[in-house]
């Protein structure tokens, strides 16, 4: 059952510098070009999913802006795949799931930012439509957030998510795991 590669949001705006930094991204991003370079070397496919936001409310990923577009850390290669979303879920309004069919793609192996958001959405998605599914918890990252007055660290953030999917929707591994 050959694999595909989901690299979810793994965009400037997440890093250093960027406007929605997020805890422990660097890390995150070389451990998913790790995973990207095993792929490429090995044929399989990959999908880069890149969020932009249709409005400035949030104030990053906004469209044709430095911080929207595809880090450098897994930087694009001629002929891999380009997956623009709007929305949290990867497969939401799409063609995600056509091109998986396309390509008889039955397991997926995805990582990315943020943990709690677009990762464990795509995943749940992915899961529903019947996808095999590894997320790769050491190529993901998250920020802390506040909730009811309380902030909770990423860490916490980042385990209640992997967790999460770990308990009904993948297996979750770390990318010396999987590699």
């Amino acid at each position: 059952m050959k694999p595909a590669l989901l690299l979810v949001d793994i965009q400037n705006d997440y890093f250093p510098g960027g406007n929605m930094e997020l805890a422990n991204m660097k890390a995150a991003g070389a451990n998913a070009r790790k995973l990207l370079d095993r792929f490429r070397y090995q044929g399989l496919p990959t999908f880069h999913i890149q969020h932009t936001f249709l409005h400035r409310g949030p104030g990053f990923f906004l469209p044709d802006t430095p911080g929207a577009e595809i880090h450098e850390s897994v930087g694009l290669l001629p002929g891999e795949t380009v997956i623009h979303k709007h929305s949290p879920n990867g497969f939401h309004k799409t063609d995600l799931l056509g091109q998986l069919q396309q390509k008889e793609i039955k397991s997926l192996v995805i990582c990315g930012a943020m943990s709690h958001m677009c990762v464990e959405a795509t995943t749940r998605a992915a899961a529903d439509y019947g996808f095999k599914c590894t997320v790769v918890q050491d190529a993901c990252a998250t920020r802390d957030i506040e909730f009811q007055g309380k902030t909770v660290t990423a860490a916490d953030v980042h385990r209640t998510a992997m967790s999460a999917l770990d308990f009904a929707y993948a297996n979750v591994v770390d990318a010396g795991e999987l590699l």
